[in-house]
């Protein structure tokens, strides 16, 4: 790996910490329901894009396969919480 691809890597992980911590304000401060289920879609976004920078990182694909089932996790978590904003049931 070379060093700037290594200082690319840095870079990348430390903005994608930034803004999980970011998110998790909005996650406990939001205003309203919505921005608590935006700051949460974010933070699962952020994870999946951080596994796959560890990935690149680490150069093993066990990673990209962790970042798969996150974000379809996290897609399915996403369309539950808006069906249960909309219509106060997750369940039909």
């Amino acid at each position: 790996m070379t060093a700037v691809l290594h200082f690319a890597i840095g870079f990348a992980q430390a903005c994608l910490g930034l803004a999980m911590v970011f998110a998790t304000i909005r996650l406990f401060r939001g205003p309203s329901a919505q921005d608590r289920v935006m700051a949460l879609d974010t933070l699962y976004l952020c994870a999946m894009l951080s596994t796959l920078v560890l990935g690149m990182r680490f150069a093993d694909p066990v990673y990209f396969v962790i970042a798969l089932l996150i974000a379809l996790v996290g897609f399915v978590g996403s369309i539950a919480m808006a069906k249960f904003l909309l219509r106060g049931e997750v369940i039909e």
